[in-house]
C-alpha cells in the first residue's frame, strides 16, 4: 500500500549540519497499523511532517502508486491525514464544526457540508461520548484529541498519521483510541502509523514497529510473528536492559508486556 524509499531531512546552522532523519524506508500493506518507537529527538515526529508534505525531504512515498511528493496540498489531503500532538484550534468553535473540518477535502469553495456528513460527524462524537454542541476549547485535553481523531475518520483518507495521540489520554481512554484506530483501518481498508509513547501500546496493537534513533532505522519488528528474544534484541537498543513477557487477560486475551531489567 505505502513505500517510503530513503526519506532524509537535514538541517544547516552556518556550516553545522544536522541529519534529522536519513535514508528512511518502510514498507506499509493494507490494513496494516504501524507505530513508530525512539527516544526524544528520534525524527519521529520529522517523518510524519514529511509524509504528510509539512517538512520538504529527500526521498519518496508511493501510496497505492501515487507519488505523494508529487501532489499538491489539496491533493495530499484527500489522501493523507495528520494528527499533530496540539491541534492548533485556538478559536471558539463546536465539537461538531471541528469534526465537520474533516470533510473540507471533499468540498468545494464555500460549498456547506451535507446532512449526511453532518449526521456522519455527529454520530462519530456520540460513540465517543463528546456532546457536539460542546465548545472544543472547554474540552480536556484527552477529549481534544478523540475530537480531532473523529474529524479524520470521517474523511476519506488513506493514510493516517498520528503524532503521539495517547500522550494526553489516561490509562482507559489509551487504550479505547488504540481499538478505534483499528477498527477504522478494518473498515476502511486503509493503514494508519503512529508515533508512540507506550511501547505496551505498540507491542498490542501493531503490526509492525519502526524503531528510530538519531535519524537513522535501527530495525523492524512485528509481534505477531517475531520471536521474542529478537524482540527484546531490537527493543533494548532503544530502552536499555528489558525483557518481553506474555501475559493472559481475564478474558483470555494474549498480551505482551515489556519489563524493565537491571543494568548489568
Amino acid at each position: 500500500m505505502l513505500q517510503i524509499q530513503n526519506i532524509s531531512k537535514q538541517y544547516r546552522t552556518g556550516d553545522l549540519v544536522q541529519h534529522a532523519l536519513k535514508n528512511v524506508s518502510l514498507n506499509l500493506r493494507d490494513n496494516e497499523f504501524v507505530s513508530i518507537l525512539g527516544p526524544s529527538g528520534s525524527g519521529k515526529t520529522t517523518l510524519l511532517k514529511a509524509l504528510c508534505g509539512i517538512l520538504p525531504h529527500k526521498g519518496s512515498s508511493v501510496l497505492e502508486n501515487t507519488v505523494l511528493e508529487e501532489l499538491s496540498p489539496k491533493q495530499l489531503a484527500t489522501l493523507v491525514s495528520y494528527i499533530p500532538q496540539r491541534s492548533g484550534i485556538a478559536i471558539e468553535l463546536t465539537a461538531l464544526e471541528v469534526v465537520l473540518m474533516g470533510f473540507n477535502p471533499q468540498l468545494k469553495l464555500l460549498q456547506q457540508p451535507t446532512k449526511a456528513m453532518m449526521e456522519t460527524a455527529r454520530q462519530m462524537l456520540e460513540e465517543l461520548g463528546i456532546e457536539s454542541g460542546r465548545d472544543y476549547l472547554t474540552l480536556s485535553e484527552g477529549q481534544k484529541q478523540l475530537c480531532i481523531l473523529a474529524r479524520t475518520m470521517v474523511s476519506d483518507a488513506k493514510l493516517l498519521l498520528l503524532d503521539e495521540p495517547e500522550s494526553a489520554l489516561d490509562f482507559r481512554y489509551r487504550y479505547r483510541m488504540l481499538e478505534i484506530i483499528r477498527g477504522w483501518i478494518g473498515e476502511k481498508r486503509t493503514g494508519a502509523i503512529a508515533t508512540l509513547h507506550d511501547p505496551s501500546l505498540a507491542l498490542n496493537y501493531c503490526d509492525q514497529i519502526l524503531l528510530l534513533h538519531n535519524g537513522k532505522r535501527l530495525g523492524c519488528i512485528s509481534p505477531k510473528e517475531d520471536e521474542r528474544n529478537h524482540m527484546e534484541t531490537m527493543l533494548r537498543t532503544i530502552y536499555g536492559p528489558v525483557s518481553l513477557e506474555r501475559v493472559q487477560t481475564r478474558s483470555g486475551r494474549m498480551q505482551l508486556v515489556m519489563l524493565k531489567e537491571d543494568d548489568q
